[in-house]
């Protein structure tokens, strides 16, 4: 295993899914953006959720290189998620910068509304498909519905957005061919069945991710969370995977441009 020093130079990485576009980081974004750059997070994912989200998506992706913006609606905003709301989110999808439509899925956690949260689900992968990108699927204690609507709708091309289930589901979502991406939860303490799923990922179909602020990793958790800190997603994965970090690192920069920019 080679787990780098804070003081090594990492090689560098892309987070697959991040809000810099949430309050908790928006008031000041260059500064988590210097920082990334710092730790050689270089490039990622700005990754909306709501109409607020997807607007400063884009304008975070149009203001600096090597950010790009994935639109949605995540299952909790759905109520909004009208016939207006979708409208200006197909337009929106056109605009160059966008590499993703989502996060978009199922969330049995909260009171949202099911069929609302179903209605919007299927218009996210319908517009997927219409401009063929990839859609990122946020998945909370609803692995049966979001299997089979993603199955029976034939869907192609997905992440699967900060993964926390089960070896067995893991391998459920890479026989689908699907990207498996790992956020910060890869490192907390309880998190072994994360770990065994990571095991049965193909290294071609793994990213890494931060969901900042959210999820902040091992060790620090409970923080606000950042870009920078994919870094430690990584070193825990290699870990895991008993793998040089830096070629770890290497794989999924080269499966997001893959997954997210269409070339190797």
């Amino acid at each position: 295993m080679a787990i780098y020093h804070p003081n090594e130079q990492p090689a560098p990485t892309y987070d697959a899914h991040t809000h810099l576009n949430d309050d908790a980081l928006y008031f000041d974004v260059p500064a988590y953006l210097g920082r990334a750059h710092e730790f050689q997070v270089l490039e990622m994912n700005v990754v909306g959720y709501n109409k607020v989200g997807n607007a400063r998506a884009l304008e975070i992706a149009h203001e600096n290189d090597g950010v790009y913006a994935v639109l949605g609606y995540q299952p909790e905003d759905t109520p909004d998620f009208d016939d207006e709301a979708a409208a200006e989110l197909e337009e929106q999808l056109k605009d160059p910068s966008v590499v993703g439509v989502g996060e978009t899925g199922l969330d049995y956690h909260w009171d949202t509304d099911r069929d609302v949260q179903m209605k919007s689900f299927l218009a996210h992968i319908a517009l997927a498909k219409k401009y063929d990108l990839p859609v990122i699927i946020h998945n909370r204690d609803a692995f049966d519905d979001v299997y089979r609507v993603l199955k029976e709708q034939g869907v192609k091309k997905a992440i699967i957005h900060s993964f926390s289930g089960t070896a067995e589901q893991a391998k459920a979502w890479a026989d689908l061919g699907y990207y498996v991406s790992f956020s910060g939860v890869v490192t907390f303490k309880k998190a072994d069945d994360v770990r065994e799923g990571a095991k049965v990922v193909p290294l071609d179909q793994m990213l890494v991710e931060t969901d900042a602020p959210y999820l902040a990793p091992t060790p620090y958790r409970g923080k606000t969370n950042e870009p920078g800190w994919t870094k430690y997603v990584v070193d825990s994965l290699a870990e895991t995977l008993e793998m040089d970090r830096d070629e770890l690192a290497a794989k999924t920069v080269e499966n997001a441009h893959r997954a997210f920019l269409n070339h190797d």
